[in-house]
């Protein structure tokens, strides 16, 4: 009964969504989709019984920078975009997933087709375009789902894209976390699941605690995209705390305060205690 009435919530403000999309969005600046957008990730979330939070001694994040995060579950963008709206970068099957497909396309989503080097140029003009605009982007550099405790290699391709605009590069660290603070099996969307199956495995689990780590961004001039693709996977796996690799060299010094190409702006302090979630009453705002 409890999932019956998740689907049915899920499916109707799937639907208010494509709603909002197709009699709004054409009229209204990018300031109020962004409204739009975050509220409406932080009410899908709130149906998936997904709550998020912002950790201790985080970044502040950027308004205007190339995001780069581990990629977990079709969940990660609506994470970040409850968080702080973005236009993100995905593979070309998103397009296919139920009612969510076309809405992810409609928030700006640039899709790339596996091994389509046109597509993949005409997103990387798309990111440079939007990163010169002031806009926050965002992609997976691993380029697929991995599972929690695993990240893999990141593509450095499109960090490209902050090199020509000029822009930092700032990395996220998603976990999925359960009720004991150990990483929550419900999320995992791996293998040959399909959409449809991860959607009914995270309805019909326990409540889902998604911490977010933001860290310090990094300058782009003068830095090749290889580096800054290895600086953002070091970043990422100390603050996951995922293992190097067996003979792995040491990346550069990636926590929040250290390193020459740390953000000069204020952060948060690292001592700090965990951030109020974005829950509740402050969910809906």
């Amino acid at each position: 009964m409890i999932l019956a009435l998740r689907i049915a919530r899920l499916v109707f403000h799937l639907l208010s969504g494509m709603a909002i999309c197709a009699l709004f969005f054409p009229w209204i600046d990018r300031e109020a989709r962004e409204i739009h957008i975050r509220r409406w990730s932080r009410h899908l979330l709130g149906i998936c019984n997904v709550h998020v939070q912002i950790t201790g001694g985080s970044a502040a994040p950027r308004a205007q920078a190339l995001v780069v995060a581990n990629h977990v579950s079709w969940l990660d963008i609506f994470v970040l975009n409850a968080l702080y709206p973005c236009r993100f970068v995905a593979k070309a099957e998103i397009r296919a997933w139920p009612l969510a497909g076309w809405l992810v396309e409609q928030a700006g989503t640039v899709f790339i087709a596996r091994g389509n080097r046109r597509d993949l140029r005409r997103a990387f003009e798309g990111l440079v375009t939007a990163l010169k605009t002031g806009e926050r982007v965002a992609f997976f550099p691993e380029g697929t789902t991995a599972p929690q405790g695993t990240l893999l290699p990141f593509h450095a391709n499109l960090f490209e894209a902050a090199v020509d605009a000029k822009s930092r590069v700032q990395p996220y660290a998603i976990r999925y976390i359960d009720h004991e603070r150990k990483p929550h099996p419900a999320v995992e969307f791996i293998g040959d699941m399909t959409f449809v199956q991860s959607v009914l495995a995270i309805l019909s689990g326990k409540a889902i605690h998604a911490r977010v780590t933001i860290l310090r961004s990094m300058k782009s001039e003068g830095v090749g995209r290889r580096d800054l693709a290895e600086r953002s996977y070091q970043a990422i796996r100390e603050a996951l705390k995922i293992p190097a690799p067996p003979g792995a060299e040491p990346g550069p010094d990636a926590s929040p305060d250290a390193g020459p190409d740390a953000d000069p702006d204020t952060g948060h302090d690292a001592a700090e205690a965990e951030r109020k979630p974005v829950t509740g009453s402050d969910w809906q705002k």
